[in-house]
């Protein structure tokens, strides 16, 4: 049996253009949609193997169609899904990837490869998980932003993963061979970098630990 898709984009050309190029490659293309509706009524309907998706339809053009995958996803687990977007956004593509098998994110860009674009969609009908590389990008761009660890010298790094060790500031001193004074500099230094306010207590020493345990784990 041949792989059954439906597609839904509101950009007629662009979606008209995807039906020839599936079909010339032996894909049955069981319905078209222009928006979110159409499409849950073509899924609901046909049942196809994989849903072509752009992210942005109407009537607002910011996550409609998003919202129509997420739908299908919950309803209907066995179609695979397959997003279509102008743009990377991260948010948007991190929501459905996190559902598993039999998903897919592509910049409509990427769709100047024929064959290569063929090959993405049997696979993801086949349960396999596509990302986009500017996806993956941006993803390592967001987490290098996003790390606050990247801001401390490797001398704080190796204080801070001796705190987590649970060794005192006379304790770090005597594993690194400095001064107690020392490690009280890289301590404070450290808990200044990751923006944890002065306190009476020693609760920012646990919280810094916790922000390295998660980095690392």
């Amino acid at each position: 049996m041949p792989l059954r898709l439906t597609i839904a984009d509101d950009d007629v050309l662009l979606r008209e253009g995807l039906a020839s190029l599936l079909t010339s490659a032996g894909i049955d293309v069981v319905g078209q949609a222009g928006d979110a509706d159409g499409l849950l009524a073509l899924v609901a309907e046909h049942r196809p193997d994989i849903a072509v998706v752009d992210i942005r339809m109407p009537p607002t053009h910011t996550a409609e169609g998003l919202d129509a995958a997420l739908r299908i996803r919950r309803e209907y687990p066995d179609v695979a899904i397959l997003l279509l977007s102008a743009h990377v956004d991260v948010d948007h593509a991190l929501e459905l990837l996190d559902g598993g098998r039999g998903v897919g994110y592509l910049l409509k860009s990427r769709v100047t490869d024929v064959a290569e674009f063929v090959e993405t969609v049997r696979r993801i009908a086949a349960g396999a998980s596509v990302m986009d590389p500017a996806l993956v990008q941006e993803l390592v761009a967001a987490r290098r932003r996003n790390d606050p660890l990247e801001q401390l010298s490797a001398r704080e790094r190796e204080v801070l993963t001796l705190m987590a060790e649970g060794l005192s500031n006379a304790g770090i001193g005597r594993r690194l061979w400095i001064t107690e004074g020392t490690v009280e500099k890289h301590v404070r230094s450290i808990l200044t970098k990751l923006d944890l306010a002065e306190t009476a207590d020693d609760h920012r020493r646990v919280r810094a630990v916790i922000l390295f345990l998660d980095a690392t784990t």
